[in-house]
């Protein structure tokens, strides 16, 4: 349970990052590339065996690993598109309600439980998810479309459940460390790349403040794929059950720092997912 509280809170110490990351105006791309590059460091200097890099080609998750680092950098822009064709609420929404899938795969290929009280439990969470994250935007976006809304839907959804994947079937628990900086130096790689693409066209500086940005966001980043994992990795706990919590989670705890921190407003449907986020917690719990 350890590991899942403190996946919960780093990751919505990213969401904060990224906030002030907008007060600020860093440029997300570069600050994204240090990030990953500051991330796969860390996962190497704390691997937990005595590794040489060119054997990571030869694992046996080094495939998944080139996937899920690829599709990291993908939903990223994805994310950032439909946040601004879509607004900012549509993004947080299907971010989060994307948790159908990894729970889906892990009924069907797990054969985890799915009793009538954890399919409440989930579904009152889903509402709460929708409730808490909607926002009473002043702009709306017109004619904006659902195609970004629906890749990041099975974006969101697509990592979780090939993380529970590639974890359950070919990463052991020394690996852990070396796994994650794995994902991070393949997700730096493509991420360098489109940068360079992008300093080519425009010819502008990097900009000491987005290095300073990165650094600050590689350290969370880095931890809060770890404590996932090892979240995964606990015995008894059912991924259908973790995920649900994780993501629920989050959406309260950056809820309520958003108001706490940056004065946001709490409008009642806010209010009446808080709650019911708490209830289909306790109910997935429970069940």
């Amino acid at each position: 349970m350890i590991y899942l509280v403190l996946s919960i809170l780093i990751s919505t110490g990213l969401f904060v990052i990224f906030k002030y990351f907008g007060i600020y105006k860093v440029d997300i791309l570069k600050a994204i590339f240090i990030n990953y590059i500051v991330a796969f460091i860390l996962g190497f200097t704390f691997a937990e065996r005595d590794f040489s890099v060119v054997e990571i080609p030869n694992q046996s998750w080094f495939i998944g690993a080139l996937f899920l680092g690829a599709l990291f950098v993908s939903i990223f822009f994805v994310m950032a598109v439909t946040a601004h064709k879509n607004g900012v609420s549509v993004a947080s929404v299907a971010g989060k309600m994307s948790v159908v899938i990894p729970v889906f795969f892990g009924v069907l290929l797990y054969n985890e439980s799915l009793t009538v009280l954890k399919v409440v439990g989930i579904v009152i969470a889903l509402i709460a998810v929708y409730l808490t994250s909607v926002k009473e935007d002043k702009i709306t976006a017109q004619n904006a479309g659902l195609l970004f809304p629906i890749l990041l839907f099975f974006g969101s959804g697509t990592i979780d459940t090939t993380l529970k994947y590639i974890e359950t079937n070919f990463v052991d628990k020394a690996d852990v460390s070396i796994f994650s900086g794995s994902l991070f130096v393949i997700a730096a790689f493509f991420s360098g790349v489109i940068l360079i693409i992008k300093t080519f066209r425009k010819k502008e500086k990097f900009g000491i403040k987005n290095y300073f940005a990165g650094l600050i966001l590689g350290v969370p980043n880095y931890f809060s794929i770890v404590f996932l994992i090892k979240a995964l990795q606990t015995e008894g706990f059912e991924s259908s059950t973790l995920f649900t919590m994780n993501n629920v989670g989050i959406v309260i705890v950056s809820t309520l720092l958003g108001i706490l921190i940056f004065r946001e407003q709490f409008t009642l449907k806010n209010k009446l997912g808080v709650v019911l986020a708490i209830l289909g917690i306790i109910i997935v719990a429970l069940a």
